[in-house]
């Protein structure tokens, strides 16, 4: 006898803020009346730290400090034992997205080596011949948004094999010299990167022009941190040998669940960074880096 269990949230979109209201209804379906020994709803909010391969060996002593950290949990009976007649069952739900103690609820975000992960799970326990039924359902909560006017710093950049910083062989390097500029490095997470790149002159064709989003995640305690830096995504905003003197335009939207709000905690540490990078026709790379503040507003 198959019994269909789902939870459905009111809002479409899922998005939610510290203090509003989580509500939806448990959908549970079957043929005919099914016995159960209570249905139960849990909310958990959890940031799971993880550490990178090449930093287990050094941190041993870490381990233990890399637990799950808690933010949010609260279970509740949504119907004691009984019996759910046949067809379509809905009961509805409320849970306040509020923190107990002075605990700060994150921005989702789901990342390599930190993710920020909020859920609903609906538990019907049945009798010992029938499987209990459990179903899963992830929320996202994006943090207030500040109250400061972000105000844009443009920043400008020129690379030229001078400006060059790990090159062994700098008499090697072709000549070349390009010129840009981001039109902002404190960036609304709901607003597009831009900018533009102009190739002023390259003694070797340009096979490529690339925008690099780059997540740098920290976790540490005491003993020490492990840093590490992971592509997000990887723009290619301009195709073979480009023209000389032509501004190129500059436009990254950042992508949703994959980004947050900069955010830096004792534990943990969430940042991005932009790169630039030129791909010449020998496969040199030139990369040009940026660090980036995202907020909210």
């Amino acid at each position: 006898m198959s019994v269909t269990l789902d939870i459905r949230l009111k809002r479409a979109n899922k998005v939610y803020h510290e203090g509003e209201v989580v509500a939806g209804v448990i959908v549970l379906g079957c043929k005919e009346a099914v016995q159960h020994h209570g249905i139960s709803l849990s909310m958990e909010g959890l940031v799971n730290l993880q550490l990178s391969s090449k930093s287990v060996g050094v941190f041993e002593a870490f381990y233990n400090s890399v637990k799950p950290i808690q933010l949010i949990s609260c279970t509740i009976e949504v119907a004691k034992a009984g019996k759910i007649p046949g067809g379509k069952t809905e009961i509805p739900f409320e849970f306040p997205l509020q923190t107990k103690g002075n605990k700060v609820l994150y921005e989702t975000y789901h990342g390599v080596f930190v993710n920020i992960q909020y859920t609903l799970r609906c538990d019907m326990k049945r009798s010992l011949l029938a499987k209990d039924l459990s179903r899963n359902c992830e929320f996202i909560v994006h943090c207030q948004p500040q109250k400061a006017k972000v105000v844009p710093t443009p920043v400008n950049f020129t690379i030229t094999p001078d400006t060059l910083q790990s090159t062994r062989e700098r008499t090697v390097l072709p000549k070349f010299l390009i010129r840009g500029n981001l039109d902002a490095t404190n960036c609304v997470i709901s607003h597009p990167l831009t900018g533009e790149v102009v190739v002023e002159n390259s003694d070797v064709p340009i096979k490529s022009i690339e925008l690099q989003l780059v997540r740098v995640e920290t976790c540490g305690c005491a003993e020490g941190y492990a840093r590490d830096a992971t592509e997000i995504q990887n723009i290619q905003i301009a195709e073979g040998d480009v023209c000389r003197g032509l501004p190129i335009p500059v436009y990254m939207v950042f992508p949703r669940l994959f980004t947050c709000p900069t955010l830096e905690t004792t534990n943990f540490k969430v940042e991005f960074e932009v790169n630039i990078v030129i791909v010449l026709h020998d496969d040199h790379l030139i990369t040009e880096n940026f660090p980036l503040k995202l907020c909210r507003v």
